[in-house]
């Protein structure tokens, strides 16, 4: 049975960037929207800054929900994004840069 939108999780995600910036986004589908970050045609920022490694990813029911998680990450110093990222970097089996 196929999963519904409605049931697929979101993903908050962390990147480490060209010239050691930090990126974090959302997404339900991670795999593809890393292919974009890539092939360059992601955001902005990675367009500038090539992503050079996924280092945390954290599921969230909804889109709702991974929105506000990103939100509250993206107010984060940098010390304390990586922080998260520690504590978030054990999921990333199945996805790579």
């Amino acid at each position: 049975m196929p999963v519904t939108d409605a049931e697929r999780p979101w993903f908050v995600y962390l990147l480490i960037c060209k010239g050691n910036r930090l990126y974090a986004g959302i997404s339900p589908d991670l795999a593809a929207r890393l292919a974009l970050h890539r092939a360059g045609k992601g955001a902005r920022f990675t367009r500038a800054f090539p992503p050079l490694r996924l280092i945390a990813v954290q599921a969230h029911p909804s889109r709702s929900a991974a929105s506000v998680a990103e939100a509250r990450l993206k107010k984060l110093r940098r010390p304390a994004k990586l922080l998260w990222a520690a504590h978030h970097s054990a999921v990333l089996a199945g996805f790579a840069l």
